[in-house]
């Protein structure tokens, strides 16, 4: 018998949608669980759209949600620049969304190599000059923070390079490992529990990618569904240790009986 759950951690990009185009199990998924008042809360890595984004991005699938069960990694780095930089001025790779997050927050625009932190995400339109400015804050010093370190971002038909492509170009420039927000990081699935008032204890994480969506459980001791609608495939799976597999695994969301 499966353990009945008191709240599901879901991720978007993969899981219930890729790109424009709908994943229709997922989306019963959802509104089921909002039919039975079951907690959740949708955690993702994109750092890219604001929850008002997400919430008008799902609208357009049939899914009626409130910006309160939109949890990003730049959520997650805000609530770590509020705990640990609390007025002070940082330099910003990134797109609008999450610049117009950190500056509406009290923090400064410092876009020289005297920033007192780097918060680095996916940025489309990122260009060399600010990559080199961004290098030498950081070996100057500045606290270097990552959204998420997804190497890949999905696309209707394709992946194109994510927030850790560009992550992995500033390691090598630095030689300076990033504090990263986003999963498997512990961080965003603290801030998301939080929200939702629930222990480890009391819910799933549900996704598509292992190394994003079912490590931060496996390294957090949460239990985890692995959907093969994205990016990690059965055959992945099945070249790991037990003890580091998902709790379970489903070819779609329709497989999984809440």
């Amino acid at each position: 018998m499966l353990k009945q759950y008191k709240g599901y951690l879901i991720d978007l990009d993969g899981t219930i949608y890729k790109g424009n185009h709908p994943f229709p199990e997922a989306i019963a998924f959802i509104k089921t669980l909002q039919q039975e008042a079951i907690p959740f809360m949708f955690v993702t890595n994109n750092a890219t759209k604001s929850p008002e984004m997400v919430v008008k991005h799902l609208e357009q699938f049939g899914l009626q949600v409130g910006c309160e069960s939109v949890y990003t990694s730049a959520l997650a780095a805000m609530d770590y620049l509020l705990e640990h930089h609390k007025g002070q001025q940082g330099l910003i790779i990134g797109e609008s969304a999450l610049k117009q997050l950190v500056y509406e927050n009290g923090f400064h625009k410092n876009e020289s190599v005297h920033a007192d932190f780097v918060l680095q995400a996916l940025d489309k339109s990122v260009t060399y000059e600010q990559l080199q400015t961004a290098s030498l804050a950081i070996q100057n010093g500045a606290k270097y923070i990552v959204t998420n370190r997804d190497e890949q971002y999905p696309v209707e038909n394709g992946f194109i390079p994510g927030s850790g492509a560009i992550t992995a170009l500033l390691v090598a420039a630095t030689r300076t490992e990033p504090v990263v927000m986003g999963k498997p990081s512990h961080y965003i699935l603290d801030g998301a529990l939080k929200r939702l008032g629930l222990s480890k204890a009391d819910v799933i994480m549900v996704g598509d990618n292992y190394h994003t969506d079912i490590l931060v459980g496996v390294h957090n001791d949460v239990d985890t569904l692995l959907t093969l609608t994205g990016v990690t495939t059965r055959e992945d799976v099945q070249t790991l240790d037990e003890t580091l597999k998902p709790t379970y695994m489903v070819n779609h969301l329709g497989e999984w009986h809440i």
